[in-house]
């Protein structure tokens, strides 16, 4: 009888150890179950993100600066619409006397004078993705009521066709003037839309005004 009960003993405790194993591999499984499920709903929020981003309008802030006026305001434009930047850089930079206007000896007075003399040589005028943009802002410094002669190249070899361009300039007095439909007819591509001028002075409130105007923000 010892023998038998001992024998009922050893049993019973088996039964409940295989018990205990079941129950701890269900709750595994339940566990495995729920970060599977956690893992697609991040998969799908990450998807959901990658569409969103797709549709965002991709728009390319290409500008030439003389004196850092118009960076400031390209920067601004850049900052406010999440927007990608292109510099418009001369192959050969022009100096502080360069730029001296009231000089009838510096760079910039001799090209306004002599039309033949304002080629100006670019590092590039190639943009990686430029296809991709839908929306390109052109800023440039205003020189005698015309856009400065160094984004001249930029415009002339890019194709716009398709593309919305606007363009902004920065000036201490003149205005926009015409330069913005010069520039249009020298790309020959392009919708281009009515531009804005900016001077030193123009504030991120005042930028912010226009880029709503224009229904880009």
């Amino acid at each position: 009888m010892k023998k038998l009960s001992g024998f009922i003993t050893v049993f019973l405790l088996s039964s409940v150890l295989l018990a205990g194993c079941g129950s701890n591999s269900g709750s595994k499984t339940g566990t495995a179950t729920t970060e599977g499920t956690a893992s697609q709903s991040t998969q799908q929020t990450e998807v959901s993100k990658d569409t969103e981003s797709a549709d965002k309008p991709r728009i390319l802030v290409a500008y030439y600066s003389a004196s850092g006026t118009t960076e400031k305001i390209a920067d601004t434009i850049v900052e406010k619409l999440g927007a990608d930047v292109f510099v418009i850089e001369p192959a050969d930079p022009y100096t502080d006397e360069d730029l001296n206007y009231r000089d009838d000896n510096s760079r910039v007075y001799k090209e306004h004078d002599n039309p033949d003399t304002r080629h100006v040589e670019l590092v590039t005028t190639d943009v990686e993705g430029f296809n991709s943009y839908d929306t390109i802002f052109i800023g440039y410094p205003i020189w005698w009521q015309s856009a400065s002669w160094v984004v001249d190249d930029f415009v002339k070899n890019n194709d716009f066709t398709g593309k919305t361009v606007i363009p902004f300039c920065t000036s201490a007095s003149s205005s926009i003037g015409e330069s913005g439909n010069e520039l249009a007819a020298m790309a020959g591509t392009g919708n281009w839309l009515k531009g804005e001028r900016f001077s030193s002075q123009s504030t991120d409130e005042e930028i912010a005004e226009w880029l709503e105007s224009v229904h880009l923000k």
